[in-house]
């Protein structure tokens, strides 16, 4: 008979196999050189969870090699397009991140960590894995930087990163927002359940300036609990309220103000002169140029019980492709 500690392994190590991070990527441009810092960061951190990169048709094959090169899983999906409008989104690309939906379908896995491709991980967040299942959990995004100029929020100066210090005019203009999240993080289940549940209200929901964000906010609006900005730092939060970041205890950095992507950084766009910008900066070119965070194949043979992450991307990668319905 199996001792209980052989059982417990077995059973520590089953869970560990459907646990993993997810990252999207589209297109043949840079991107893909955040995915590579992504997964480096996160051998970096000892992660014990695999990356899984959901890549849309027009992923070029020498992209998807250099991932594959990095341990990462690639899981082609299909596109998610929303419904025809003529809505003005707040950034051209914004339309084809309604793909990221299709995370949902990866039911091999029963709880994942979405980051996206602009992301780098400075601390191990694995426990975020074990945060009480039913709920969708992210950080609260900011309402301050100019893209939020169609929107009340913007116009009174309300934040729901300070609230305290302007009041929502309830008497006004009724009730204030509901929380509102960042959706470039966020911990989820995946469901065949909830993934056509997703896509049925997409066709039915006309688009609005923040694309799959705001989709997201309302489809969850419920479930969404948040969980502290050390999570997901967006970088205007620098400049926007710094009182409410403390860059020793961040755990992840989101490289999403304008000219901030490390990989195209050059220092010139507004507030990119910044020295903690350039600092974070830095320190993401640090990870992604240090050869001893590349990927080793002979780490798959080390033993299973104590590597769940090579285990799990050996289970994971031998998973068939079943392309999903479109939502159009």
């Amino acid at each position: 008979m199996m001792g209980p500690n052989v059982s417990s392994e077995k059973k520590a190590l089953a869970a560990a196999k459907r646990r993993a991070y997810v990252t999207f990527l589209a297109g043949d441009g840079d991107y893909w050189k955040g995915v590579v810092g992504l997964a480096k960061g996160l051998r970096r951190v000892r992660s014990a969870y695999p990356l899984v990169v959901a890549v849309l048709p027009d992923v070029p094959g020498e992209h998807r090699r250099k991932l594959v090169e990095q341990g990462c899983v690639v899981r082609e999906i299909q596109p998610v397009y929303p419904p025809e409008s003529q809505t003005q989104f707040a950034m051209a690309y914004y339309v084809i991140n309604y793909s990221k939906l299709r995370i949902w379908e990866f039911v091999e896995y029963e709880r994942m960590v979405y980051l996206d491709a602009d992301i780098q991980v400075f601390d191990n967040i694995d426990h975020l894995f074990d945060l009480d299942k039913g709920a969708f959990y992210a950080v609260k995004d900011c309402f301050c930087e100019k893209t939020w100029s169609h929107t009340p929020q913007y116009d009174i100066g309300y934040c729901q990163q300070r609230a305290d210090e302007v009041a929502w005019p309830e008497r006004e203009l009724g009730p204030p927002p509901p929380l509102y999240f960042n959706a470039g993080m966020f911990v989820h289940e995946p469901g065949l359940g909830t993934a056509k549940d997703l896509l049925d209200a997409l066709v039915v929901t006309p688009p609005t300036p923040f694309a799959e964000q705001d989709f997201l906010n309302m489809f969850f609006r419920e479930q969404y609990k948040p969980i502290p900005n050390v999570y997901n730092l967006v970088l205007a939060m620098l400049w926007r309220h710094p009182e409410n970041v403390d860059l020793d205890q961040v755990k992840v950095v989101h490289y999403c103000a304008a000219g901030s992507k490390p990989w195209r950084f050059t220092g010139k766009e507004e507030n990119m002169d910044r020295e903690d910008i350039k600092m974070l900066v830095k320190r993401w070119w640090d990870i992604y140029n240090d050869e001893s965070l590349d990927y080793k194949e002979e780490e798959d043979n080390a033993d299973e019980a104590s590597q769940p992450m090579r285990t799990a991307l050996a289970e994971a990668g031998a998973v068939k492709y079943f392309p999903a319905p479109s939502a159009a």
